[in-house]
């Protein structure tokens, strides 16, 4: 593989793990393949998608089982159901449990484990054709279908009331699982996440009496499905059932107001930046003194109200031979404002390093840097990826700090990297247990990934990525369990951690993602999946109650 190839499988990777999960591989050919009509036949008479059946003999059966994001997994079920209703879910689910197939659900297709390309999912149900945005009067909520990708439901909301939600900075991800991992972007500093404004969920679950049906869960307690709509605040997705439709509303919007006082209204321009050091620029001593000046920046800067909040930054640490590491982000506010935040962490950054960065920045509408990065090429056929994360209450250790330039910088490496990304504000304004998201108070969510083609490299690229989390979290076992780490994002699945021979720390793979809340989500799961329908490597698992 080219080195621009590599680079350019890295980069597609960072932008789906800003936004993270179970959403679409982005590109043209899938763009044109969603927007194929169904056979006539099966074509509802209001001009709704679907549903449609294809099989293993159908031509388009190869494009859909293929357009998930990590072709690292592969399935071949016997049926791929495309859907265009909650109807059309509810008879694809109860198909599924009569004639006893497993089932798995994809929106978008940008997981990185094998939740839905495995080898034992017999049906998929493809959601990529219930993708509609809009204000919905019954509920006094913005309604997002499953299928809508994050840059499809920006620029509705946007254009139609002037307000979003606070989802990912990669727009080709689908919001279906986006939102149920309790998602972030580059406004959860200002607004929190996806999650901190849902309203309610529509959900197909399959009951006790082995039947589907679909639940509407709200966030109001004296909801007595209250306890489906928490679980959908953070779990992630493939647990409970199939999510068929979200509906919007921040907890602080009046009832009964204008839609456009129902949702965060972005500013109309952001700053957009990015800042590079070279790598030839900077020893051991200065990415070091580099790093740490922006965990300091971090500590400082990222209290809820904090007045920085409105600047977003991933700081990408990619392997040296590339050219650059450096930060990238917005700065949601406008003229001097912004730049006086900018020049702030500049200043920060660049104290005692010795090198200073290449700056860039400029002005550009809100929605322009929302949708960066949409509609761009398709990553290569055959991309395999493996990512792994952990939040932070600190800024990462000297320790740590020299274990990744060491991985980094050695010329035996493959091209792998690691994202340092801004968190805190006000998603940490939210109490722990208020959502199953319970990471709420980090000020940064770090990232490792590694991208390649080829299965060839897989078992190379794989012992670097596993040696590299191991040795960063070597005093907490090896996983982020550390007085000053808050665990892993579900968003950015790792089935190592529920593997012993990966994860020998004693910490349990649940209570890295879920915490205390793991009882509660079992709970949930006696009660809408007690059959264990929907399943996967990291999903809830059932109790003996």
């Amino acid at each position: 593989m080219s080195e621009s190839t590599r680079r350019d499988l890295l980069r597609t990777g960072a932008a789906a793990a800003s936004a993270a999960p179970a959403a679409a591989l982005a590109g043209s050919w899938w763009d044109a393949a969603r927007a194929a009509p169904a056979a006539p036949a099966t074509v509802a008479g209001d001009g709704a998608f679907g549903p449609v059946t294809v099989g293993p003999d159908d031509p388009r059966y190869r494009s859909l089982a293929r357009r998930g994001y990590n072709h690292r997994f592969a399935s071949q079920p016997d049926q791929i159901r495309l859907v265009g209703s909650t109807e059309d879910v509810v008879r694809a689910v109860d198909d599924a449990l009569r004639t006893g197939r497993r089932v798995a659900v994809r929106s978008g297709g940008h997981c990185f484990e094998d939740f839905v390309d495995h080898p034992s999912t017999e049906v998929v149900i493809d959601l990529a054709g219930m993708r509609d945005v809009g204000y919905d009067p019954r509920r006094d909520a913005f309604s997002v279908e499953p299928g809508a990708t994050l840059g499809e439901a920006y620029r509705r909301l946007f254009l139609g009331w002037g307000v979003t939600v606070p989802g990912g900075t990669c727009p080709d991800v689908g919001a279906g699982g986006h939102i149920a991992g309790g998602g972030y972007g580059a406004l959860c500093r200002m607004y929190g996440l996806t999650v901190d404004h849902l309203q309610a969920v529509e959900v197909v679950v399959a009951d006790r009496s082995g039947r589907a049906r679909s639940v509407v869960a709200t966030r109001e307690r004296t909801d007595p499905h209250h306890d489906l709509w928490w679980a959908h605040t953070g779990a992630g997705g493939g647990n409970f059932g199939v999510v068929t439709r979200y509906w919007f509303r921040s907890p602080d919007a009046p009832r009964g107001a204008d839609p456009g006082e129902l949702l965060p209204r972005p500013p109309a321009t952001v700053l957009s930046y990015s800042l590079d050091w070279r790598w030839a620029d900077l020893d051991e001593t200065a990415f070091v003194t580099l790093m740490r000046n922006y965990g300091r920046w971090g500590e400082r800067n990222s209290a809820p109200g904090s007045p920085a909040a409105p600047l977003y930054g991933e700081f990408v640490l990619a392997a040296a031979p590339g050219e650059t590491i450096g930060i990238a982000g917005q700065v949601a506010a406008e003229g001097a404002a912004a730049l006086r935040l900018l020049d702030d962490l500049e200043g920060a950054l660049s104290s005692g390093v010795g090198a200073r960065p290449v700056r860039q920045a400029v002005t550009v509408p809100w929605l322009t840097a929302a949708m960066l990065g949409s509609g761009g090429e398709p990553v290569p056929y055959d991309s395999r990826m493996k990512i792994k994360s952990g939040y932070r209450r600190r800024g990462l250790t000297d320790r740590q700090l020299a274990t990744l330039h060491r991985y980094l910088t050695d010329p035996a490496s493959p091209y792998g990297h690691v994202f340092v990304n801004t968190y805190g504000g006000r998603v940490n304004a939210v109490s722990p247990g208020a959502t199953a998201m319970p990471h709420r108070d980090s000020v940064f969510l770090v990232g490792f990934l590694a991208g390649w083609q080829g299965s060839g490299e897989d078992a190379r690229q794989l012992r670097w990525i596993r040696e590299l989390y191991a040795d960063v979290y070597a005093a907490s076992g090896g996983v982020p369990a550390g007085a000053d780490d808050d665990g892993t994002f579900i968003n950015y699945p790792d089935n190592d951690l529920a593997d012993p021979r990966h994860n020998a720390s004693g910490t349990p793979w649940h209570e890295l993602y879920f915490k205390d809340g793991y009882a509660r989500l079992q709970r949930v799961k006696h009660r809408w999946d007690p059959h264990n329908v929907f399943h996967h490597a990291l999903s809830v698992g059932p109790t003996r109650q």
